[in-house]
């Protein structure tokens, strides 16, 4: 059993060597550079959302109950998403910035 694992585990990283870099497209926009940054932070406040939720309601007269449980995470999730949209942390302009200033060095690392 260890045998076949060792065997996958290094036909894995032949492969990997084997294969070439992927292929990133002509770059992003500013809008879209805000939009991938706004994302992020809203994943991010999504996650501290959840755990800031996560001892909540269980005793609580008008909550609890297998819905609110199946629900909970597109809740938390739409709450990170309306406080990334109104400014959120303001870590979007900065992810913003460093995502242009990353696509305008690889753009130069090219060209040269």
């Amino acid at each position: 059993m260890d045998n076949l694992l060792s065997l996958q585990m290094n036909q894995a990283v032949d492969s990997a060597r084997a294969s070439q870099a992927p292929q990133l497209g002509a770059g992003r926009t500013e809008a879209e550079a805000q939009t991938a940054a706004e994302d992020f932070e809203a994943f991010l406040l999504s996650q501290m959302v959840t755990a800031m939720f996560a001892g909540t309601g269980e005793n609580n007269p008008f909550g609890g109950g297998p819905g609110e449980q199946a629900f909970r995470g597109l809740l938390n999730e739409e709450y990170a998403k309306a406080m990334a949209q109104s400014g959120g942390l303001g870590l979007s302009d900065r992810l913003t910035a460093e995502i242009l200033q990353y696509q305008e060095a690889s753009r130069a690392s090219s060209q040269a």
